[in-house]
């Protein structure tokens, strides 16, 4: 196919790129996605992978600081108990983070939000630095909790305020680097926490503290740039400063089209406030995007992929890679899990989200197969442990092309719902993720590399859910993007049934 002018179709969409990448580089709008995500879902992946490799520093920190207040031996179950409190209340912390984002980012906006959370970790840092020459593991405990508050609040803000800070032609890309670096900070984590750098006794503390260089960072220039233009135009009502905010971030323009659509979506909403998260699961008229949440996030959490995050090390084993190569074989899948994301960032405004999804998905559920007869065949060839290596490198491939970066409480809600959408995924990701730390090592110790096969069906649900049910949200406004829901109707439903499914704007 030509265009009149002699350009193909293809070309033209490689010259679009490269302007829109031109574009993107040559703007404040790269140092805005630079410092919010250091500041943002760095952090979140960073304590995800740094706090497995001073594990057993921590544990023996502890025994010595029960000893120190007390003066007597804690017991072995007693410094478990106390471990696995400092692991599971970053989860907690999480979660309760997440619950609070609808009220934050109404009362403070998105950047307010954002500043109050760099603040909460630059406070936890210190209190997790200071607990080792004071001998204090409770003040771990508050450490750990506020760590995942932040977690909770910061990562959710951070795709907020991207998606509405970013023009619709490059809301994917741009929302999608949430996605990355949340993968830079798990490969930073991994990367501090071996040996030669800060993984040695003397060092844990520091360790898990270090990230919060860039929260610091994150405090004295976010205050610099401008509030989320959506929010500003549609919720404090300010079209001027919403135009003021496109051109500091994005350059010269009108953006007439934009601020249009905005005035749209506003005069839907009307005077409506911010919606709770009860409004938005009791709205019988949002069903299929509430559905549509639940089930995504539901098969990304019990997909297999926190499993192969957090149980690596053990999977590994598992396989029959020597212990001492374990390590670097983590660290490998975390530099691939960074490389698919920015890749798929440079590709999801040319394939379209649900495309890389669905496929994502089919890929996952196929991959767990593999790696279900890889770890059973293991001890019949020396090369089988390889393959299962190279099997769970493709997993990381397929997940980070597809399912890992794509935003969907960003896409598929209007303004007044997208923060009770965001609280609902971010309560649904760390109940999962609490949940999925509580079970696994329970089902690789029963059920072994059966185990697997569960991960696979989740998968395969999620696929065939976007396959036939997700629309496309590339290119589109959230008010098209909620008429494509609107459209959505169940098999056999009567007339009074299919006006009870459409999406009400």
């Amino acid at each position: 196919m030509k265009r009149s002018s002699g350009v193909s179709w293809t070309q033209h969409k490689k010259i679009n790129m490269k302007n829109v990448l031109k574009k993107l580089v040559g703007m404040k709008a790269l140092v805005f996605i630079l410092v919010l995500g250091l500041g943002g879902t760095f952090q979140n992946g960073f304590y995800l992978t740094a706090i497995s490799s001073p594990s057993p520093y921590i544990q023996s920190f502890i025994n010595s600081s029960w000893i120190h207040h007390y003066g007597d031996e804690p017991g072995e179950k007693t410094v478990t108990f106390i471990w696995s409190a400092v692991v599971s209340l970053f989860a907690f912390g999480g979660l309760i983070g997440s619950m609070t984002v609808r009220f934050l980012t109404s009362r403070l906006g998105r950047k307010g939000a954002m500043v109050l959370n760099s603040a909460i970790s630059v406070v936890a840092a210190v209190i997790m630095y200071i607990s080792k020459p004071t001998n204090s593991f409770e003040l771990i405990l508050v450490a750990r909790f506020l760590f995942g508050f932040g977690a909770g609040l910061g990562g959710n803000v951070h795709s907020i305020y991207l998606g509405e800070s970013s023009p619709k032609k490059i809301r994917g890309m741009v929302t999608l680097t949430a996605g990355t670096f949340l993968c830079l900070g798990k490969l930073t984590g991994q990367f501090a926490g071996l040996r030669e750098i800060l993984g040695r006794e003397e060092c844990w503390n520091i360790l898990l503290c270090i990230s919060t260089v860039f929260c610091v960072v994150q405090l004295a220039v976010l205050p610099f740039f401008p509030e989320a233009p959506r929010y500003t135009l549609i919720e404090k009502g300010n079209t001027e400063q919403c135009k003021n905010a496109l051109q500091w971030l994005w350059g010269p323009g009108d953006y007439k089209m934009e601020i249009e659509e905005m005035l749209e979506e506003q005069a839907v909403i009307g005077e409506e406030r911010n919606k709770t998260l009860m409004d938005l699961l009791r709205d019988k008229h949002l069903r299929w995007q509430v559905l549509s949440l639940l089930v995504i996030n539901g098969c990304i959490q019990f997909s297999g992929i926190t499993a192969i995050t957090i149980f690596s090390f053990d999977i590994f084993l598992e396989a029959g890679i020597p212990e001492d190569k374990v390590r670097y074989v983590s660290l490998g899948i975390g530099v691939s899990e960074v490389l698919v994301s920015i890749t798929c960032g440079l590709l999801i405004e040319s394939v379209g989200r649900r495309v890389l999804m669905w496929k994502g998905f089919g890929g996952m559920s196929a991959i767990m197969v593999l790696i279900t007869v890889s770890l059973y065949l293991k001890d019949y060839s020396s090369v089988i442990p390889y393959i299962t290596v190279i099997l769970i490198f493709l997993f990381i491939f397929f997940y980070g092309g597809g399912p890992a970066g794509i935003s969907l409480a960003n896409e598929i809600f209007i303004q007044s719902y997208r923060p009770a959408a965001f609280m609902f995924t971010g309560i649904l990701r760390w109940l999962g993720f609490a949940m999925l730390g509580f079970i696994f090592p329970l089902l690789i110790d029963v059920l072994k590399s059966l185990s697997f096969v569960l991960f696979s069906c989740v998968c395969l649900i999620a696929a065939l859910y976007v396959f036939f049910i997700l629309p496309e949200t590339k290119g589109k406004t959230p008010l098209e993007i909620s008429q494509e829901f609107k459209n959505i109707r169940a098999c056999g439903s009567s007339k009074e049934d299919d006006m009870c499914l459409e999406t009400k704007l």
